[in-house]
């Protein structure tokens, strides 16, 4: 350990995510992102097997009956979340976007952003999060549970939900 420097293992994130971002080569003057440089670290390959494709997504406040998407797709070697989930009556809505950092038997690590709005939660208000997340697997759960579950603008806890099921 250098003093002033963090810790190796903290840096790996930031490096992933700018590799990802930061345009170079021929490719990026032409206006297309250049194939990333740094790849998802995958642990386990029948994790990474049941985590690639569209699932089902939730947040309790909006439904567990009523389901969104998300989909994890695989853009060279870098792994890519996306999806939503909408109120059927309402505003209230569920979105995350990243990448995903590392893919474990049990887990997968991303940073991005997931936003959350519920009528009755922060006054109605979006409530942005930005940074790495984690959602694990535990007990015989069908499914990845958010890790960091705290609404960092309201208090309440948000169960944000990926489902092993796929949409039909």
């Amino acid at each position: 350990m250098i003093p002033g420097r963090p810790p190796a293992g903290r840096l790996l994130p930031v490096l992933l995510l700018a590799a990802w971002l930061i345009p170079s080569g021929p490719a990026a003057a032409g206006g297309q992102r250049p194939a990333p440089k740094l790849r998802t670290l995958v642990h386990d390959q029948p994790a990474l097997d049941r985590l690639m494709g569209k699932h089902l997504l939730s947040l309790q406040w909006i439904s567990w009956r009523r389901f969104g998407t998300v989909e994890i797709t695989d853009d060279r070697g870098l792994l890519v979340i996306k999806g939503e989930q909408r109120a059927r009556r309402g505003d209230d809505y569920l979105k995350i976007d990243g990448i995903i950092l590392e893919v474990g038997k049990r887990f997968f690590r991303f940073e991005g952003t997931i936003v959350t709005r519920v009528s009755y939660i922060n006054e109605g208000k979006p409530c942005r999060r930005r940074g790495r997340f984690v959602f694990r697997i535990t007990g015989k759960r069908k499914y990845w549970r958010l890790k960091q579950r705290d609404n960092p603008c309201d208090v309440a806890a948000d169960y944000v939900d990926i489902y092993f099921a796929r949409p039909r």
